[in-house]
């Protein structure tokens, strides 16, 4: 795992957040509402980055 990956997909969606709200105020809903998706989307990825839950459970032996 890549940490500044991360952090890079999440400042990326911190910026589009700022991009969506901005078309919004202007009055751009469609503009916006894909701009919501996309920072929804780094966000995501940036969320499976981590470990996964399986990967922490250890079998017993």
């Amino acid at each position: 795992m890549d940490p500044s990956h991360r952090q890079d997909l999440l400042l990326q969606a911190a910026k589009i957040d700022q991009q969506a709200r901005l078309a919004a105020e202007q009055g751009d809903l469609a503009n916006s509402a894909r701009l919501i998706l996309e920072a929804m989307d780094c966000e995501r990825r940036a969320g499976g980055l981590g470990p996964q839950v399986l990967q922490l459970i250890k079998p017993r032996a």
